[in-house]
């Protein structure tokens, strides 16, 4: 099946002449995109199916992984760091505050603007998600060296630099 998918590598010509390859020229596995989705789709479905005993989805616990590693955030913020539509992190962020995770409050100075804090029981409850979480990153880059995941991490941030909208 991977033959069927598989084209040539995308490149331009040696005349420095752009070239627009088909997506049958370029395959499918080596299709950037489709092959980032496959591998988070992946991720995502493994990672829900583990957390169902923890009460947790994939977005409340992204929310939880952001929030360990800053003070505080805006409804904004968490929807961009944590990739969920600002709709659905809305109605994360009311779950988190009922099960007593998270913390909403007026911003000093402008009362409109909501800062969102994770609480002790919400650290808690990363906390034991954590290792599912670091579990399925072992499992997702075994058999992939240092340097390799350095390099494909770099990779990354390059890439969300050529693509992102927003500031942060």
């Amino acid at each position: 099946m991977d033959e069927r998918f598989s084209g040539s590598v995308l490149q331009g010509s040696a005349d420095g002449e752009e070239i627009v390859r088909s997506l049958g020229e370029i395959g499918l596995n080596g299709f950037a995109p489709y092959l980032m989705n496959r591998v988070m789709a992946r991720y995502n479905a493994n990672l829900a199916e583990e957390l169902k005993h923890l009460d947790m989805s994939t977005a409340k616990v992204r929310t939880l992984a952001v929030l360990s590693v800053t003070s505080s955030a805006t409804i904004n913020e968490l929807s961009i760091f944590a990739v969920t539509e600002q709709s659905t992190m809305s109605r994360t962020l009311d779950a988190l505050e009922e099960q007593g995770y998270i913390r909403r409050q007026p911003r000093s100075g402008d009362m409109r603007v909501r800062d969102v804090s994770i609480t002790e029981e919400g650290r808690l409850a990363f906390d034991a998600a954590w290792p599912t979480m670091y579990g399925f990153l072992l499992q997702m880059f075994d058999g992939i060296d240092e340097d390799e995941h350095r390099a494909f991490v770099t990779t990354l941030q390059k890439i969300l630099r050529n693509v992102k909208k927003n500031d942060i």
